[in-house]
């Protein structure tokens, strides 16, 4: 049984979103134009260097999808601080049940709406990383890598240099949530194969267990 406050935390909610978080970056890659939308990064590196070519239109598109992941947390927050867990739906679970809206429209866009679905998706991408930004009180992300494996290593190099075997452990955890995201951006390559544009469903798909998994333990377990 999951303890109180642990269910949003839990590694299997954790794994749950982050194999979303594959499989969105892989789809967005693969079906809508080779972009990778779950992060901003690459679009405001691309930002600055259209800026120093004096490619102000250029620079304004990429600054479009920033925007867009800007307002995901933006409204995380607005959610967070105005519905917080009132009425029969935490507010994470709330976040979840958005997300899976934007993923199932996405599936119905055509190619030539391939800009506004990458923006789609990184909206809602900002709100699932902002809304579940532990794990096991330790800090991940559900979408990108990069930090969890600095987190994982670092905890596995103080854990082995200082024979802490619970640091070892934790190190071990991000490194698992690591590989989910393989697992998620190996399972769209091979879907996205088969159902082109609606393979985002699967994602919704594996939205809607995170939502029934939360819901399963709210009775036994703070989110």
């Amino acid at each position: 049984m999951l303890t109180s406050k642990k269910v949003s935390e839990s590694i299997r909610l954790g794994s749950i979103l982050m194999f979303s978080g594959g499989f969105l970056d892989a789809y967005s890659y693969l079906v809508r134009g080779q972009v990778f939308a779950t992060a901003e990064t690459g679009n405001i590196a691309l930002m600055g260097i259209s800026l120093a070519r004096g490619d102000l239109a250029m620079a304004g598109r990429y600054l479009i999808p920033v925007a867009a992941y800007a307002a995901g947390i933006f409204l995380t927050e607005w959610i967070r601080m105005r519905v917080g867990e009132n009425g029969t739906v935490h507010w994470k679970e709330g976040i979840l049940w958005l997300e899976l809206l934007v993923m199932v429209l996405a599936g119905f866009m055509p190619q030539k709406w391939n800009s506004l679905v990458n923006c789609l998706i990184g909206f809602s991408c900002a709100m699932q990383v902002e809304a579940f930004r532990k794990m096991h009180g330790m800090a991940f992300a559900t979408t990108m890598c990069t930090g969890n494996l600095r987190s994982g290593t670092e905890l596995l190099a103080v854990g082995t240099l200082e024979n802490n075997g619970e640091q070892r452990k934790h190190g071990l955890w991000y490194y698992w949530i690591d590989l989910v995201f393989v697992a998620g951006a190996a399972a769209s390559a091979l879907l996205c194969q088969v159902l082109a544009e609606r393979a985002v469903w699967v994602c919704a798909a594996a939205l809607l267990s995170a939502i029934l998994f939360i819901r399963y333990h709210r009775r036994m377990a703070e989110v």
